[in-house]
């Protein structure tokens, strides 16, 4: 496979030490093939709670909504530890009656079975003041599972958020970027450059194309952390803080 990236520019490179230290939420989803051999499937964060991991919806649902893959054949891997998902636990952002998965609604919140002893979450973020329309936002996308397309086994690079567009129903923007990202490189987090998590990658127009930036027809799709996403993580938050002061 001939290695490549989505725009003639590529400044990505592995992430080291220091970068986890400064991203220490960043996680990957790995979900087991038919055969039982486990592989990386995406991005994911451990977010504000070591029980708590956001990802994409799309490693569990199509665009038709139709099951891809089931929780109980996946885990997720932070500081080199592997954790199980809570079974039952999935809470999808698309509405229970959606027949399809749109940008905006492609996150997904799982708990751990048990908290990822060690590890660090990264903190809830909040990118509701960022304000709508188009001008270049410097952000550094943080991919800690890497990409077919990258020869690391994970990526960070400098970039920009292009424009951001218009609330959707659930209060949540897509952001336009130019961030180059490669299939398994879904649910990486686009960060400003004081380390705050603005983002989540959810997908591209095209892959390995290397044409120059287009906010009409070539540029990455992100959702922003707010609105009904946000909500969600504050309710998930709350909720294992009160399932562990009765456990206690």
């Amino acid at each position: 496979m001939a290695l490549a990236a989505l725009y003639p520019h590529d400044g990505r490179r592995d992430m080291t030490g220091a970068d986890n230290g400064r991203y220490p939420g960043a996680g990957v989803l790995y979900c087991r093939r038919p055969d039982g051999v486990p592989q990386k499937a995406a991005a994911a964060w451990l977010i504000g709670d070591r029980s708590l991991v956001v990802l994409n919806a799309h490693n569990f649902r199509n665009r038709r909504m139709e099951t891809t893959r089931e929780v109980a054949d996946c885990f997720f891997q932070i500081s080199g530890r592997n954790h199980d998902f809570e079974s039952g636990s999935l809470r999808l952002g698309t509405p229970p009656d959606a027949r399809s998965l749109h940008i905006t609604d492609d996150w997904a919140l799982l708990r751990l079975a048990k908290p990822a002893e060690g590890a660090v979450p990264q903190p809830v973020p909040n990118a509701s003041d960022l304000p709508a329309g188009s001008g270049d936002r410097p952000v550094v996308m943080v991919s800690p599972g890497g990409h077919e397309n990258y020869r690391g086994p994970s990526s960070i690079e400098n970039c920009s958020i292009r424009q951001i567009d218009p609330p959707s129903e659930d209060e949540i923007r897509r952001v336009r970027h130019d961030c180059n990202d490669g299939f398994g490189g879904s649910g990486s987090g686009l960060f400003d450059p004081t380390g705050r998590l603005l983002a989540m990658q959810s997908a591209s127009l095209s892959m390995n194309s290397r044409r120059p930036f287009d906010i009409e027809f070539h540029y990455g799709s992100a959702l922003l952390f707010e609105g009904e996403l946000l909500k969600a993580i504050r309710q998930e938050i709350t909720a294992i803080a009160g399932a562990s002061r009765v456990t206690r």
